[in-house]
């Protein structure tokens, strides 16, 4: 098989197994898609994937619920070292002042890739954030959200953003987003240069 496609189809199971083994928490084997230096950064966190870990964690313990679908990838490979981006939707439920919601988020999965010693592993996840919405999970239930917390967010991540803060969380106000700014184009540049080595 042409080695192109095959380092393509592995990165791409990675991708894959990064969401099952995260939303099932099967945390030993989510650490075999890592490099032992590898880097995650979302709206409510940034540091080791060993820091993510112990966060989801921790959240968990106090009712976090948040589960990943994946579309498609668009993956780019340049020797040892790939770049891919994954469309996904982020599912995130919590009780928002008594009345238990539900936050659907659209957005896309940044990483960036190598091989060494013959195996891919994730060295860098990003996500960048194109739209989201939040729903009363009983459709007779009503919620009033605090204009002031909702408008500090940019429109793409803002009700995850809202969710995320009420349930404790410091969440980032410069997350790389569809409508651009420099954070998505400093991370589409960083992804340029790891692929260019």
């Amino acid at each position: 098989m042409d080695q192109h496609i095959t380092d393509v189809t592995k990165i791409r199971d990675l991708i894959e197994r990064w969401a099952v083994y995260r939303d099932a928490l099967l945390w030993d084997k989510f650490r075999t898609v890592w490099h032992k230096d590898g880097r995650m950064k979302a709206t409510w966190t940034e540091g080791s994937y060993e820091d993510f870990i112990r966060m989801t964690e921790e959240g968990v313990k106090h009712g976090l619920n948040i589960l990943h679908i994946l579309g498609g990838s668009a993956i780019e490979v340049s020797g040892n070292r790939a770049t891919s981006m994954t469309k996904m939707i982020i599912l995130q439920r919590a009780n928002l002042d008594g009345v238990l919601c539900d936050v659907t988020s659209y957005a896309r999965h940044f990483d960036m890739w190598e091989k060494r010693g013959g195996r891919w592993g994730l060295y860098s996840r990003e996500t960048i954030c194109d739209k989201d919405r939040l729903d009363p999970v009983g459709t007779n239930e009503k919620i009033v959200l605090d204009e002031g917390i909702l408008n500090q967010f940019p429109i793409e991540y803002r009700h995850l953003a809202y969710l995320q803060t009420k349930a404790g969380y410091t969440v980032n106000k410069d997350v790389p987003r569809l409508s651009g700014g420099r954070a998505l184009e400093d991370l589409y540049r960083r992804g340029e240069e790891w692929l260019a080595g």
